[in-house]
């Protein structure tokens, strides 16, 4: 369903990303992983060209993009992004739109739904996200979690067929960070095909079902989550994932 391959991205003359395969199938959810300056946040970037690669080629369902270093044509960027949903590390909201006027935006004025169906389609999303009793208020009287709640009710409206989700949890204490985990099970039990880019280790094993886990932006191991976060074998993801492990150990 989709399909990055010998993606390659540099800024300048730092090399971001290096010759990276990832393949998703429809109704999985796959955790980027990976320190700092992996490449993870950049290659979620790049499945809805927000960061355009370098090299390299993307499929998403039935379109296709090759990167050969030159301008996209407008009409590809467009065709790729309506098929995706992005929910951003810090959320994003419209401070001066209401949380249901966040949420019908982009029906309204990007795909030009009539007011009433917009409306109808953002009120059974933030029934979803448990966020209905806040829909006429801003998003400023928000705590993190509802707020980032209220994005991923975005990111759902135009029915994309992956939702990308870049470092979800990071700005939210643990506490508020369980009502986004919360919503991003219902969703993967749901069947919603998810690509996450998160450092937030526990995340990725309560949530995927598979795990790619980036080094100076090239994949060193993927598979299963079970596998990687149980049975890892490079050295790298080793090391790696025993922060999960040192976590789950910590005293309360």
């Amino acid at each position: 369903m989709i399909r990055l391959e010998k993606i390659d991205k540099h800024f300048g003359s730092l090399h971001v990303l290096n010759q990276v395969d990832v393949a998703l199938k429809e109704g999985s959810v796959t955790a980027l992983i990976g320190p700092s300056g992996s490449g993870k946040s950049t290659l979620l970037r790049c499945v809805n060209l927000l960061e355009v690669p370098d090299a390299g080629t993307l499929q998403i369902g039935d379109e296709t993009v090759h990167f050969a270093g030159k301008k996209l044509e407008r009409d590809a960027v467009q065709r790729i992004r309506l098929q995706t949903g992005m929910v951003f590390q810090n959320f994003q909201l419209f401070p001066h739109q209401t949380v249901i006027a966040n949420v019908m935006e982009g029906l309204i004025t990007v795909q030009k739904w009539p007011l009433d169906r917009a409306r109808a389609r953002a009120e059974a999303l933030l029934v979803k996200v448990g966020m209905q009793d806040k829909a006429e208020v801003w998003p400023s009287t928000l705590s993190g979690g509802q707020q980032q709640r209220v994005a991923i009710a975005r990111a759902l409206a135009p029915s994309p067929r992956v939702l990308l989700c870049d470092e979800p949890t990071s700005a939210l204490d643990p506490g508020l960070a369980a009502e986004v985990v919360e919503v991003l099970q219902q969703l993967a039990s749901e069947g919603m095909t998810m690509l996450m880019a998160t450092h937030d280790l526990r995340l990725a094993a309560s949530v995927a079902n598979n795990v790619v886990f980036l080094s100076g932006g090239q994949v060193v191991e993927s598979g299963a989550s079970t596998q990687i976060f149980q049975h890892p074998t490079d050295p790298k993801t080793i090391a790696f994932v025993s922060t999960l492990t040192q976590a789950n150990q910590t005293p309360a």
